[in-house]
């Protein structure tokens, strides 16, 4: 290895003793001046970190101790992998959250190959996914499992913007209201319609789903009009089959069941139907990922959220560099205090910046215990 220069004259330097810890010491030839040196492994322990978070090993299974380890952890988990947006525009994108506890959801956003963006909240309202949105920029068609959070976000934030709706979280919505095993004839026409739903790929398929839907709707009309009368109130007899009815009425009013068929017609190509990307993939990875660490705390539990997309996001970088770069509790804080200002725009748009996180405070608190955050 190469002799370090001096700070003060910047000529060699020479080897000078060891210190009463062991450092190296090295004196300027030049001026004098003298300095310790040691090789910085900082980066060759977030690896080690990183590499134990993503796999499946216990603590008991790493080359140091298990007290070590922890202690050399315990800075690795005061970082924040945030997102880097590069700006690039994505034919399509798939979104969701997953839950940490019931008042901490990660809302994500990924392409088939990457995740793109991802942001901590504390339920899945407009504000919260306005602020995963605004950083992102809006693709030409969106998948989604659905909800009145999302819908009004997208519509203020990505107004261009083709949404379509999860077609198998469609068919479990209406499946939830006709069980698997419905005992009536109406109940188990429209089991059969939901059912098929997820293997419908193209415009023909779509047309034909929904004259047989409009078929099911004039057929049964008059038998779900029936209803009784409690304590002097109407209340409708098949009040679950007409919950479906109108979820799935809501759906083609709104154009978002079959958008992507409208999409292959009009820019070719084949189109996604369904989430099962973010579902099945990114999600059920992380759920595993937080199953084989089980114990963590609240917030250490959505750190690793945060790891995990950040370590499947396109414009990621080395471990030396993570530690530059990345933002701590500290720097944070800020940020926390920040979103939980409630704002509201005179037009009722959701604010940009998400306003549904908790507060910071609430979750460095020693004594937060109780509520789940430590």
């Amino acid at each position: 290895m190469d002799n370090p220069k001096c700070g003060a004259c910047g000529a060699s330097m020479k080897r000078n003793g060891k210190t009463e810890a062991g450092a190296q010491r090295w004196r300027c030839k030049s001026c004098g001046a003298s300095k310790t040196h040691r090789i910085d492994n900082s980066a060759k322990q977030l690896k080690a970190f990183l590499g134990w978070l993503m796999g499946k090993g216990s603590l008991k299974e790493q080359r140091c101790s298990k007290a070590t380890f922890e202690r050399r952890a315990q800075r690795f988990w005061s970082l924040w992998p945030l997102p880097d947006f590069a700006g690039e525009v994505h034919d399509v994108l798939f979104v969701d959250g997953i839950y940490i506890s019931k008042r901490l959801v990660v809302l994500i956003a990924c392409t088939k190959r990457h995740v793109v963006a991802w942001h901590l909240a504390e339920s899945e309202c407009s504000a919260s996914w306005a602020a995963l949105m605004a950083k992102v920029a809006p693709p030409t068609m969106v998948v989604t499992d659905g909800g009145s959070g999302f819908k009004k976000a997208a519509k203020a934030i990505w107004p261009d913007t083709s949404v379509q709706r999860c077609l198998v979280h469609v068919r479990r919505q209406v499946i939830r209201r006709t069980t698997m095993r419905p005992k009536l004839d109406c109940g188990r026409e429209l089991l059969d319609l939901a059912r098929a739903l997820p293997k419908i790929k193209g415009a023909d398929g779509a047309a034909k789903w929904l004259a047989d839907y409009a078929e099911w709707c004039s057929k049964w009309e008059r038998f779900l009009r029936e209803f009784t009368l409690k304590d002097g109130r109407k209340q409708y007899v098949h009040e679950r089959l007409r919950s479906a009815r109108h979820s799935l009425n809501g759906l083609v009013r709104d154009r978002t069941l079959f958008t992507f068929a409208e999409m292959q017609e009009s820019l070719g190509g084949v189109w996604d139907s369904t989430n099962n990307v973010i579902e099945g993939g990114v999600n059920a990875q992380i759920r595993l990922m937080l199953q084989h660490h089980r114990g963590l705390t609240t917030i250490r539990r959505a750190k690793a959220a945060f790891w995990w997309c950040y370590l499947h996001s396109e414009y990621k970088v080395g471990e030396a560099e993570m530690l530059k770069t990345m933002k701590t509790d500290e720097e944070v804080a800020g940020l926390f205090m920040l979103a939980t200002n409630r704002s509201e725009h005179e037009d009722g748009a959701p604010d940009e910046h998400g306003t549904s996180l908790p507060e910071w405070s609430e979750m460095r608190m020693s004594g937060s215990k109780e509520k789940g955050w430590f």
